[in-house]
Protein backbone atom coordinates (compact mmCIF):
# COMPACT_ATOMS: atom_id res chain seq x y z
CA UNK A 1 0.00 0.00 0.00
CA UNK A 2 0.98 3.49 -0.86
CA UNK A 3 -0.82 6.75 -0.35
CA UNK A 4 -0.57 10.60 0.31
CA UNK A 5 -1.76 12.68 3.40
CA UNK A 6 -2.21 16.08 3.43
CA UNK A 7 -3.16 17.80 6.54
CA UNK A 8 -4.46 21.65 7.63
CA UNK A 9 -5.21 23.27 3.88
CA UNK A 10 -6.72 26.69 5.86
CA UNK A 11 -7.87 27.77 2.26
CA UNK A 12 -4.78 28.02 0.81
CA UNK A 13 -5.56 26.65 -2.95
CA UNK A 14 -2.82 27.42 -4.57
CA UNK A 15 -0.52 25.19 -2.06
CA UNK A 16 -3.30 22.53 -2.05
CA UNK A 17 -2.83 22.38 -6.18
CA UNK A 18 0.86 22.09 -6.23
CA UNK A 19 0.65 19.52 -3.60
CA UNK A 20 -2.00 17.92 -5.65
CA UNK A 21 0.38 17.91 -9.01
CA UNK A 22 3.50 16.68 -6.71
CA UNK A 23 1.54 13.73 -5.63
CA UNK A 24 0.02 12.80 -9.19
CA UNK A 25 3.87 13.02 -9.96
CA UNK A 26 5.37 10.59 -7.33
CA UNK A 27 2.19 8.01 -9.13
CA UNK A 28 0.00 8.32 -6.48
CA UNK A 29 -4.00 8.33 -7.76
CA UNK A 30 -5.87 11.02 -5.78
CA UNK A 31 -8.77 7.97 -4.62
CA UNK A 32 -5.12 7.39 -2.58
CA UNK A 33 -5.01 10.36 -0.80
CA UNK A 34 -6.34 11.06 2.91
CA UNK A 35 -7.12 14.94 4.31
CA UNK A 36 -7.00 15.29 8.10
CA UNK A 37 -9.39 18.25 8.23
CA UNK A 38 -8.40 21.87 8.62
CA UNK A 39 -9.37 22.31 4.92
CA UNK A 40 -10.68 26.35 4.87
CA UNK A 41 -10.09 28.44 7.76
CA UNK A 42 -7.72 31.22 6.55
CA UNK A 43 -7.90 34.86 5.06
CA UNK A 44 -7.33 33.21 1.56
CA UNK A 45 -9.22 31.04 -0.82
CA UNK A 46 -12.05 28.91 0.94
CA UNK A 47 -14.37 29.04 -1.83
CA UNK A 48 -11.71 27.91 -4.47
CA UNK A 49 -9.99 25.27 -1.90
CA UNK A 50 -13.96 23.78 -1.25
CA UNK A 51 -14.66 23.89 -4.96
CA UNK A 52 -11.51 21.79 -5.35
CA UNK A 53 -11.80 19.63 -2.74
CA UNK A 54 -15.54 18.80 -3.30
CA UNK A 55 -14.41 17.15 -7.21
CA UNK A 56 -11.88 15.64 -5.75
CA UNK A 57 -13.64 14.16 -2.96
CA UNK A 58 -10.79 13.18 -1.16
CA UNK A 59 -11.46 10.61 2.45
CA UNK A 60 -11.23 13.44 4.91
CA UNK A 61 -11.87 13.81 8.75
CA UNK A 62 -12.99 16.65 10.59
CA UNK A 63 -11.12 19.51 11.73
CA UNK A 64 -11.43 21.70 14.43
CA UNK A 65 -11.82 25.05 12.42
CA UNK A 66 -14.42 22.90 9.88
CA UNK A 67 -16.72 22.21 13.24
CA UNK A 68 -16.22 25.95 13.70
CA UNK A 69 -17.64 26.77 10.28
CA UNK A 70 -20.66 24.41 11.02
CA UNK A 71 -21.51 25.09 14.24
CA UNK A 72 -20.52 28.98 15.86
CA UNK A 73 -22.77 31.48 14.35
CA UNK A 74 -21.00 33.91 12.29
CA UNK A 75 -21.23 36.94 14.45
CA UNK A 76 -19.06 34.86 17.12
CA UNK A 77 -16.44 33.80 14.63
CA UNK A 78 -12.31 34.60 15.09
CA UNK A 79 -11.52 36.60 12.37
CA UNK A 80 -9.59 33.52 10.73
CA UNK A 81 -12.77 31.70 10.55
CA UNK A 82 -15.31 34.61 9.52
CA UNK A 83 -13.30 35.53 6.51
CA UNK A 84 -14.23 31.73 4.93
CA UNK A 85 -16.96 31.69 6.01
CA UNK A 86 -18.13 34.58 3.97
CA UNK A 87 -16.60 32.69 0.88
CA UNK A 88 -17.88 29.27 1.42
CA UNK A 89 -21.66 28.34 -0.56
CA UNK A 90 -24.31 26.02 0.88
CA UNK A 91 -22.75 23.22 -0.65
CA UNK A 92 -19.57 23.59 1.49
CA UNK A 93 -21.11 23.80 5.00
CA UNK A 94 -23.02 20.17 3.38
CA UNK A 95 -19.98 18.67 2.71
CA UNK A 96 -18.51 19.84 6.19
CA UNK A 97 -21.48 18.41 7.55
CA UNK A 98 -20.64 14.69 6.03
CA UNK A 99 -17.06 14.99 7.29
CA UNK A 100 -16.50 12.03 10.61
CA UNK A 101 -14.45 12.96 13.16
CA UNK A 102 -12.25 10.13 12.85
CA UNK A 103 -11.92 7.28 10.32
CA UNK A 104 -10.43 3.67 9.87
CA UNK A 105 -9.09 3.67 6.33
CA UNK A 106 -8.51 0.29 4.64
CA UNK A 107 -9.04 -1.43 8.24
CA UNK A 108 -5.00 -0.47 8.49
CA UNK A 109 -4.98 2.87 9.25
CA UNK A 110 -6.39 5.16 11.69
CA UNK A 111 -7.34 8.95 10.96
CA UNK A 112 -8.07 11.96 13.10
CA UNK A 113 -7.28 15.16 13.28
CA UNK A 114 -5.74 16.18 16.27
CA UNK A 115 -6.22 13.17 19.10
CA UNK A 116 -9.12 10.23 19.20
CA UNK A 117 -10.57 12.04 21.87
CA UNK A 118 -10.27 16.13 21.06
CA UNK A 119 -9.71 17.79 17.50
CA UNK A 120 -7.93 21.08 19.29
CA UNK A 121 -5.47 19.25 21.50
CA UNK A 122 -1.79 18.91 20.02
CA UNK A 123 -0.92 15.02 20.31
CA UNK A 124 2.57 14.94 19.54
CA UNK A 125 3.64 18.23 20.77
CA UNK A 126 3.24 19.72 24.00
CA UNK A 127 4.55 23.32 25.54
CA UNK A 128 5.66 25.43 28.64
CA UNK A 129 3.96 28.19 30.30
CA UNK A 130 6.78 30.28 28.47
CA UNK A 131 5.63 29.11 24.86
CA UNK A 132 8.01 26.84 23.93
CA UNK A 133 6.54 23.73 21.81
CA UNK A 134 8.49 20.27 22.01
CA UNK A 135 8.20 17.13 21.62
CA UNK A 136 5.75 14.77 24.21
CA UNK A 137 6.58 12.27 26.34
CA UNK A 138 5.45 9.11 24.82
CA UNK A 139 4.30 8.11 27.78
CA UNK A 140 1.44 10.42 27.56
CA UNK A 141 1.17 9.78 23.71
CA UNK A 142 0.33 6.18 24.18
CA UNK A 143 -2.24 7.27 26.42
CA UNK A 144 -4.19 8.45 24.02
CA UNK A 145 -3.16 5.71 21.61
CA UNK A 146 -4.96 3.28 23.88
CA UNK A 147 -7.82 1.48 22.14
CA UNK A 148 -6.62 2.16 18.55
CA UNK A 149 -5.61 -1.50 16.68
CA UNK A 150 -4.79 0.05 13.62
CA UNK A 151 -0.58 0.37 13.41
CA UNK A 152 -0.38 3.70 11.63
CA UNK A 153 -2.00 6.35 12.92
CA UNK A 154 -2.07 10.02 11.49
CA UNK A 155 -3.17 13.19 13.14
CA UNK A 156 -2.66 16.92 12.08
CA UNK A 157 -3.14 20.05 13.73
CA UNK A 158 0.03 21.30 14.79
CA UNK A 159 1.25 21.70 11.80
CA UNK A 160 4.45 19.97 12.51
CA UNK A 161 5.62 16.96 10.47
CA UNK A 162 6.87 14.33 12.65
CA UNK A 163 6.82 10.95 13.17
CA UNK A 164 6.28 8.93 16.65
CA UNK A 165 6.87 5.31 17.14
CA UNK A 166 4.70 3.90 20.03
CA UNK A 167 6.51 1.27 21.96
CA UNK A 168 4.34 -1.73 20.66
CA UNK A 169 5.81 -0.43 17.11
CA UNK A 170 2.63 1.54 16.26
CA UNK A 171 3.91 4.83 14.12
CA UNK A 172 1.88 8.14 14.62
CA UNK A 173 2.88 10.50 11.48
CA UNK A 174 1.82 14.14 11.15
CA UNK A 175 2.84 14.84 7.55
CA UNK A 176 2.26 18.92 8.14
CA UNK A 177 0.75 21.95 6.71
CA UNK A 178 -0.21 22.04 3.18
CA UNK A 179 -1.39 25.78 3.40
CA UNK A 180 -0.14 27.54 7.01
CA UNK A 181 3.27 27.29 7.53
CA UNK A 182 3.51 29.84 10.87
CA UNK A 183 0.73 30.44 13.61
CA UNK A 184 0.34 32.10 16.69
CA UNK A 185 -2.13 30.75 19.50
CA UNK A 186 -3.07 31.57 22.98
CA UNK A 187 -4.32 28.06 23.79
CA UNK A 188 -2.55 26.81 26.59
CA UNK A 189 -0.34 29.58 26.68
CA UNK A 190 0.37 32.00 24.33
CA UNK A 191 3.06 30.34 21.32
CA UNK A 192 4.05 29.96 17.93
CA UNK A 193 4.72 27.58 15.55
CA UNK A 194 6.68 28.43 12.68
CA UNK A 195 7.96 25.84 10.06
CA UNK A 196 10.93 27.92 8.93
CA UNK A 197 10.07 27.69 5.28
CA UNK A 198 6.95 28.75 3.35
CA UNK A 199 6.76 25.47 1.67
CA UNK A 200 3.55 23.31 0.83
CA UNK A 201 3.98 20.24 3.50
CA UNK A 202 2.64 16.80 2.97
CA UNK A 203 3.81 12.91 3.51
CA UNK A 204 3.92 9.52 1.15
CA UNK A 205 3.62 6.48 3.37
CA UNK A 206 4.23 3.35 1.82
CA UNK A 207 3.96 -0.17 3.46
CA UNK A 208 6.85 -2.69 2.54
CA UNK A 209 8.31 -5.94 4.18
CA UNK A 210 9.88 -3.81 6.62
CA UNK A 211 7.29 -2.07 8.05
CA UNK A 212 5.92 1.36 7.11
CA UNK A 213 7.99 3.94 5.51
CA UNK A 214 7.49 8.19 6.03
CA UNK A 215 8.57 10.35 3.64
CA UNK A 216 7.89 14.10 4.34
CA UNK A 217 7.72 16.52 1.02
CA UNK A 218 7.21 20.01 0.48
CA UNK A 219 6.44 21.88 -2.14
CA UNK A 220 7.06 25.30 -3.76
CA UNK A 221 4.56 27.39 -5.13
CA UNK A 222 3.41 30.75 -5.56
CA UNK A 223 3.29 31.59 -2.08
CA UNK A 224 3.97 35.06 -2.18
CA UNK A 225 0.85 35.70 -3.77
CA UNK A 226 -1.42 33.76 -1.19
CA UNK A 227 0.79 36.38 1.86
CA UNK A 228 -0.52 39.36 -0.68
CA UNK A 229 -4.30 38.29 -0.46
CA UNK A 230 -3.62 37.63 3.62
CA UNK A 231 -2.31 40.88 3.72
CA UNK A 232 -5.19 42.29 1.85
CA UNK A 233 -7.53 41.22 4.60
CA UNK A 234 -5.21 42.74 7.41
CA UNK A 235 -3.84 39.38 8.39
CA UNK A 236 0.27 40.99 8.66
CA UNK A 237 0.72 37.73 10.74
CA UNK A 238 -0.27 35.36 8.22
CA UNK A 239 1.37 37.56 5.29
CA UNK A 240 4.44 36.76 7.38
CA UNK A 241 4.19 32.87 7.55
CA UNK A 242 3.10 32.52 4.01
CA UNK A 243 6.11 34.67 2.57
CA UNK A 244 8.83 33.47 4.94
CA UNK A 245 7.85 30.44 7.84
CA UNK A 246 8.07 32.93 9.94
CA UNK A 247 6.15 35.09 12.11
Amino acid sequence: MRFAAIADIHGNCLALEAVLADIAAQGIDYADVVNLGDCFSGPLEAGRTGDLLLLLDLVTVRGNHDRYLIERARAGMEATDAVAFDQLAERHFNWLKTLPFSKIWRDEIYLCHATPTDDNTYWLESMTPDGKVHLRPRAEIEVLAQGIEQELILCGHSHIPRTVKLSDGRLIVNPGSVGCPAYDDDLPFYHKVEAGTPLASYAILEKTQAGWTVTFRQVPYNNLAMARLAADHGRKDWASGLESGWL
